[in-house]
């Protein structure tokens, strides 16, 4: 079958754009939320955003499920409505508790995305790596444009139209994908598709393994960077820069730049093995985070961007994995399992956040994030062999 049309697949990345800044329009607004909530920090508020980080990762299970066996289609029709729905009740909160509970019912429907919007993207496509690089950029950009739109919206019109706006923005996405996206003839579980290459059933079980603790530890560092940059930033330019429109501009433009990554790491993976490559990004990840923690002002900015490079370099190496190691009529229950378990474990770093940076401090966090690249290192380091694809 030929591919997705070009309106498909550009709602399918705008879709993956809108599941990263929604679960960041939090972290990026929760000094100016806690301040209207009566709390003393926003390391105080930090943590009753963590039901967000869990149901994404524990729903991508049910969500992987329902869209082998219910339809793909579907699922991203529910994703983009349940998405724009929950952001509205967000903005709606009045307190923190029922700010916990509406960014969880936010994560819930933000873990349909991954599980079955990568797998519908490439289930037809001839060069999978590329196109889960520009899926990946599409990703990060959301999360840029959190950053810089939430400063905006901050200072111009308040917490609220953050969520606001984006939660329109998804509703309309919805009503187009209907109309746009073709209706499946049959679930993806009830038809066969062809993974590039045939592992025994040892080998598959190590790739699994290896996979599922590499995305853990990658999604740990995603999260505790992501979730923290603007805080961290914030600390480093004081007494440079104090604007939040401006700061966000300045983290925005860390996420744009490092998320071009992205799409050079698919386009090599489209020609080459999958190990060394993975090998080379996550060895450059450990200085760059030993410089971020000490590094002030401008140099930080430098740093900074350097581990943004590479962590978001980490991210489509999972993902092509699976695609070229699992049927089709399989991927989304795949994903959804490893999303479940690696998210899950991550979700641990979005609740620690607050009371880790009070305790620690961003400087020790930073080295903590350093070791645990190297953690990470052994683990990509035992990845089987695997054929090299086709150019």
């Amino acid at each position: 079958m030929k591919d997705h049309s070009l309106s498909v697949r550009l709602l399918l990345n705008v879709g993956h754009g809108l599941d990263h800044m929604f679960l960041l329009v939090f972290a990026s607004a929760v000094g100016v939320i806690a301040q209207e909530f009566g709390m003393t920090s926003w390391e105080a508020l930090m943590p009753y955003g963590a039901g967000a980080f869990v149901l994404f990762g524990l729903g991508s299970i049910p969500s992987g499920r329902l869209g082998d066996l219910w339809g793909r289609r579907r699922m991203m029709i529910v994703f983009f409505v349940g998405l724009g729905g929950s952001a509205l009740l967000v903005a709606a909160t009045q307190t923190p508790w029922q700010m916990a509970a509406a960014l969880t019912l936010l994560g819930a429907f933000a873990s349909i995305y991954h599980p079955v919007g990568i797998p519908l993207l490439v289930q037809h496509s001839a060069n999978p790596g590329f196109a889960i690089g520009i899926n990946g950029l599409a990703g990060n950009m959301g999360v840029a444009f959190a950053a810089v739109a939430t400063g905006f919206l901050v200072q111009w019109l308040g917490w609220r139209a953050a969520f606001v706006i984006p939660a329109v923005a998804s509703l309309a996405c919805a009503v187009w994908f209907a109309r746009e996206c073709p209706v499946e003839s049959e679930a993806p579980a009830r038809r066969k598709g062809a993974a590039a290459a045939k592992l025994t059933p040892g080998t598959m079980a190590r790739a699994m393994l290896v996979m599922t603790v590499s995305a853990a530890t990658g999604s740990i560092l995603f999260n505790f960077t992501t979730n923290g940059n603007a805080q961290m930033i914030s600390e480093r330019f004081e007494g440079l820069v104090q604007d939040p429109a401006t700061l966000g501009l300045l983290l925005g433009a860390i996420y744009a730049v490092a998320s071009i990554a992205q799409v050079v790491v698919g386009k090599l993976l489209d020609r080459f093995a999958v190990k060394p490559i993975f090998i080379g990004i996550v060895l450059f990840q450990i200085p760059a985070l030993l410089l971020a923690a000490h590094a002030q002002g401008w140099w930080f900015f430098v740093a900074l961007m350097g581990v943004m490079i590479f962590i978001f370099g980490a991210v489509p190496f999972i993902d092509v994995v699976i695609v070229r190691y699992v049927d089709d009529s399989l991927r989304s229950r795949v994903a959804g399992i490893r999303l479940a378990v690696s998210l899950g474990i991550s979700s641990l770093a979005v609740w620690s956040l607050g009371p880790a940076v009070k305790d620690l401090g961003f400087a020790t966090l930073f080295q903590v994030m350093g070791g645990l690249a190297v953690f990470a290192l052994i683990v990509v380091s035992l990845l089987p062999p695997e054929p090299r694809p086709s150019a």
